[in-house]
């Protein structure tokens, strides 16, 4: 079972809304997730992204893969 972390799509078509999940990688965008660990609102301009830190450790110490996105979140952390 390979874990990655990667978005889940929420919100309408004009106003989108992200969750960042931990997810088996066979399954669909949105399918069904193992864990929610933050989310992302792209339409705002600061502060747009939050994860639950201890949770990321958590699943990167398990050996999940982060998408491109959530690495480039998880730098943004790091600063």
């Amino acid at each position: 079972m390979a874990i990655v972390l990667r978005l889940k799509r929420l919100g309408t078509i004009k106003t989108p809304a992200f969750r960042v999940v931990a997810i088996e990688k066979t399954k669909q965008r949105d399918g069904k997730i193992v864990e929610e660990i933050g989310h992302y609102d792209p339409k705002k301009k600061e502060n747009n992204f939050s994860i639950k830190k201890d949770r990321l450790d958590y699943w990167l110490k398990m050996g999940a893969l982060p998408s491109n996105t959530v690495k480039s979140f998880i730098k943004k952390l790091s600063k």
